[in-house]
């Protein structure tokens, strides 16, 4: 790695040299690894093999497949359904897919366009032999390259250029991952550098790096970066040669094809042994998948063996669609909402846009549901979370009318068989003082044509009844005269003239 590094960049200069004669002196500190042979690889990874799983041991949950990893999850990006678990809170060395975090925070709080300047320590403070792009001290890319870099080539001296750009040191940035990891939820997680490389303090967890990789890839950028197979470089003003990374992420490269790939990152290191996280999509279902401690190529087989078991035993349920237990339809004319015309929501309605992930050996029916009023929204009054057996598979908000936020006011110390109907109108009438009502005109105009037509259905009867007894009247009239002619002509039979 050391000559080809030199080889690609053969105008290294002096300080280059120099750092590389200390390297070989060994007054640059890399700690020493006994390698383990190909047998003692493999009994290691069949005993890893017969760790229990801990999602099979869920009643009545779809049965996961036996890996190579020490641990791995399977976890659902836009609910934090966690399909599979084996160890999944154990603390491990994460190496380059720490990248992830790294690259999150550097899209969250940089500017893509930014120039990034490559500083002596953030190409010098990593082993040379280790992945990179062959960056000089001066040279400077933009923030973006520093990216496509860090994703598709795994370089280190990328990732202390970009954090230093982020936060002034890298100690600094150092800081801002440990923050942006508790933020997202991470508590089995402490990061000590930007790109993964062995340190007995920088560990995390396959969860706790799932809940980071979700964050990362509901970013449409960072997707793009993240399933990037290879990136070329061109020459600049500030970073004067032609060259292209390529991914070594093997479903993202297509050496191995996977239907709804979205990007992924690779590591490895002599402890951590191979690690990979993947996201793929299917059926509106996002899942990424976490693998540490695997011997190549398991890291990929097992990762595929995990999205088919997600894919194929797994759907993703829509809640409002699904859920009628806390929805209040408005009855009579009078509704909440803006629109004259009657087309405003519900009084309590689900949000359309949640769902869960539903084993398919089951229902939705037979999913438990918490109802949580402690949460302060305007217009979300409560928010429901659902589970299987303590799973938890999904959550939706409880929504007051669009529009009309005030218009009901609910006691937060309710349960779920606190809401009825009886029980919102009895609240409405007490704060229609300060209530907006609108008459649903919709309702009234049908009601009023219908009244309209009635009415003229019965004046049409009436006038043929009136019409007939006329008929009948000029008929008898018709009658009398013609009696009456009868009369008078016998009358003058009796003469003769």
């Amino acid at each position: 790695m050391f000559l080809s590094y030199i080889m690609k960049r053969g105008r290294k200069t002096v300080p280059l040299l120099l750092s590389s004669l200390i390297f070989c002196c060994g007054l640059y500190s890399v700690p020493l690894t006994v390698h383990a042979t190909a047998e003692e690889l493999e009994a290691a990874a069949e005993e890893r093999k017969a760790l229990p799983i801990q999602s099979n041991e869920i009643d009545n949950w779809p049965a996961g497949p036996a890996i190579t990893a020490e641990s791995a999850i399977l976890m659902e990006v836009n609910t934090g359904a966690i399909l599979y678990a084996k160890n999944i809170h154990k603390k491990s060395f994460p190496a380059s897919t720490t990248k992830l975090l790294t690259c999150l925070i550097v899209m969250e709080q940089g500017n893509l366009d930014d120039t990034v300047t490559f500083s002596n320590e953030a190409v010098f403070s990593v082993p040379t032999g280790g992945s990179n792009m062959g960056m000089d001290v001066g040279e400077a890319i933009t923030l973006e390259q520093c990216l496509y870099g860090i994703m598709v080539g795994s370089a280190n001296e990328a990732a202390n250029a970009a954090a230093e750009h982020i936060a002034g040191s890298i100690d600094n940035f150092v800081a801002l991952m440990n923050e942006r990891a508790a933020q997202l939820g991470c508590t089995d997680t402490h990061f000590t550098n930007t790109n993964g490389l062995n340190d007995e303090d920088h560990y995390t967890s396959a969860y706790d790096l799932a809940l980071i990789s979700s964050a990362f890839f509901q970013n449409d950028m960072l997707r793009k970066i993240g399933n990037t197979d290879r990136y070329e470089f061109k020459a600049t003003a500030t970073q004067p040669d032609d060259f292209i990374l390529k991914n070594k992420h093997r479903l993202i490269t297509g050496e191995l094809s996977y239907d709804g790939i979205l990007g992924g990152k690779t590591g490895y290191t002599d402890q951590a042994r191979q690690t990979l996280v993947t996201c793929a999509e299917q059926n509106g279902m996002r899942l990424v998948c976490v693998v540490f401690m695997e011997e190549t190529p398991n890291q990929f087989s097992d990762t595929i063996e995990l999205f088919d078991y997600g894919f194929h035993n797994f759907q993703l349920m829509n809640i409002s669609e699904n859920e009628d237990k806390y929805r209040i339809e408005p009855s009579g004319f009078l509704q909440t909402g803006n629109d004259i015309f009657g087309s405003s929501k519900p009084i309590l309605s689900i949000d359309d846009n949640s769902s869960v992930i539903v084993p398919n050996t089951i229902s939705f029916d037979d999913l438990d549901s918490i109802i949580d009023y402690s949460i302060s929204d305007e217009n979300r009054i409560a928010h429901i979370r659902y589970s299987y057996h303590d799973v938890d598979l999904g959550s939706a908000y409880l929504e007051l009318a669009a529009n009309n936020p005030s218009a009901y006011e609910f006691d937060t110390s309710l349960n779920s068989t606190d809401i009825s109907v009886e029980r919102t109108e009895q609240q409405s009438r007490e704060s229609a003082r300060t209530n907006t009502i609108f008459i649903n005109v919709k309702n009234i105009l049908i009601i009023v044509l219908s009244l309209s037509a009635l009415v003229i259905l019965l004046f049409i009867l009436r006038a043929f009844a009136v019409n007939n007894q006329n008929a009948k009247r000029r008929q008898n009239r018709v009658k009398r005269k013609q009696r009456r002619r009868e009369r008078i002509r016998s009358d003058f039979d009796d003469f003769d003239f």
